[in-house]
C-alpha cells in the first residue's frame, strides 16, 4: 500500500436511497477520506462526465492521462482507494481473511440485493412508499403535481427490472425465507463480535450494511420483520452509518483459525443460496440461454441471465488462484462442507 497520506477530496454523485451510495458513503466516513456528494440530476451532475451505464454512486476520478472520468462499481473503487488513501484499511491483511471478505462482499452486493429489490417492488406498501419518497430525494421542494409522473416512472421502471434481479412468483419463497434466515444467522454472529472479522469493519460489512439500509431502515415489510425478529441487526445497521470515531488497531482482525461457528454458518448460507445461483447464471450466460433455471434451497429458481454476476464469479476465482498454495489450502479447509467451495471447483 502507498503509505503517503492523501487529502484529495473525492466528488461523487449519489442518492440517499441507493444501497451502494450508502455503502460508499459509510466507507468514506470510516476511512476519514474527505468527500462531497453532489445531487443526482443537479446542474453539476449534468456537467460532469457520464458513465457508459449510469449507476449509483458515480465517482469522478482521473484516468491515466489525468482526465476526469466517471467511475462506478463499489468493490473496485474500494480497492483503488485502499491504494490511494493510507490508514484505516477495510481489507484484511491476512490473505485468507481477504478472500473470505471478497466472497461476503459479493454476497451482500449481488445476492442480498435480490431481497432488497424484491421487498421494495413486490409489496404494495413498499411500492407506495418508495414511489412517493424516491423522486422527492431528487428535488425536495417539488410539487405533488411534479412528483406524480416521476413516481409512476420510477415504480414502473423498477418493477420491470425485477426479472433481471430475480424477483418473481417462482423465486419469492426462496428470497423471503432466505432473508429471514440471513437475519437470524447474522444476528447470531453479531452477538459475539461487532463486525464480520473481529473488532474492525471490513468491506463486506459495508456491503451488507448498504443493502440493509433499505431492508431494515426504509422499506416497511422487511423492516417490520427485522425489528420483530432480529432487532440486533437493526441496531447494527444504525451503528454502521458513521464509524468515523472507531479507532482501529493492528490486532483487531480475527485470525482465520479463530473464525467460529457463527461465521461458518454465514458461509453455509453463501453455499446454500448464492453458490448455486452463481454457477447456474454463469452457465446460462456462457451458453446464451434466455433463462437461468436451477434449484436453490430445494426450490425452483428462474430469472433472466445477468452477465455482470458471471464476471463476479470469475473475479472470485481469479483471486483464489492468485493465493499462495499454503493460503489456498487454508481457505479450502475453512470452506469445506459449507457448499461455498463449489464455486471454485474445476
Amino acid at each position: 500500500m502507498n503509505n503517503a497520506p492523501s487529502q484529495k477530496t473525492l466528488t461523487f454523485m449519489g442518492a440517499p436511497g441507493s444501497p451502494y451510495t450508502r455503502k460508499m458513503r459509510a466507507v468514506l466516513r470510516y476511512r476519514h477520506i474527505p468527500s462531497r456528494m453532489i445531487q443526482q440530476m443537479s446542474a453539476e451532475h449534468k456537467s460532469r462526465p457520464q458513465p457508459r451505464i449510469p449507476l449509483l454512486p458515480t465517482f469522478y476520478l482521473p484516468d491515466a492521462e489525468g482526465n476526469e472520468v466517471a467511475v462506478t462499481d463499489s468493490t473496485p473503487l474500494i480497492r483503488r482507494f485502499e491504494q490511494e488513501y493510507a490508514g484505516r484499511s477495510i481489507v484484511p491483511d491476512n490473505p485468507v481473511l481477504a478472500m473470505l471478505n471478497d466472497m461476503l462482499e459479493d454476497f451482500g452486493d449481488e445476492w442480498l440485493t435480490k431481497a432488497m429489490f424484491h421487498y421494495r417492488w413486490a409489496f404494495q406498501a413498499d411500492v407506495d412508499k418508495a414511489a412517493s419518497i424516491l423522486p422527492r430525494w431528487i428535488k425536495t421542494n417539488a410539487s405533488d403535481e411534479e412528483v406524480a409522473p416521476l413516481s409512476k416512472f420510477i415504480a414502473d421502471r423498477q418493477i420491470e427490472r425485477l426479472s433481471y434481479v430475480g424477483s418473481n412468483p417462482i423465486t419469492a419463497p426462496v428470497i423471503e425465507e432466505g432473508y429471514r434466515r440471513f437475519l437470524k444467522l447474522f444476528s447470531a454472529h453479531l452477538a459475539g463480535t461487532p463486525f464480520l472479522f473481529g473488532d474492525r469493519p471490513a468491506s463486506a460489512d459495508f456491503a451488507l450494511y448498504g443493502q440493509l439500509t433499505c431492508l431494515v431502515l426504509f422499506d416497511p415489510t422487511p423492516m417490520a420483520i427485522c425489528v420483530k425478529e432480529e432487532p440486533r441487526v437493526y441496531a447494527w445497521v444504525e451503528h454502521m452509518e458513521d464509524l468515523s470515531g472507531v479507532e482501529p488497531a493492528s490486532g483487531d482482525w480475527v485470525q482465520p483459525e479463530a473464525l467460529g461457528p457463527t461465521f461458518h454458518a454465514l458461509l453455509c448460507e453463501f453455499g446454500r443460496v448464492y453458490a448455486p445461483y452463481l454457477l447456474a447464471n454463469a452457465e446460462a450466460v456462457a451458453s446464451g440461454a434466455e433463462k437461468v433455471e436451477t434449484t436453490i434451497d430445494g426450490a425452483a429458481w428462474e430469472q433472466n441471465p445477468f452477465p455482470y454476476q458471471k464476471k463476479c464469479l470469475q473475479v472470485l476465482r481469479d483471486s483464489r488462484k492468485s493465493m499462495t498454495p499454503k493460503d489456498r489450502e487454508a481457505l479450502d479447509q475453512i470452506l469445506s462442507g459449507t457448499g461455498a467451495e463449489v464455486i471454485f471447483a474445476e
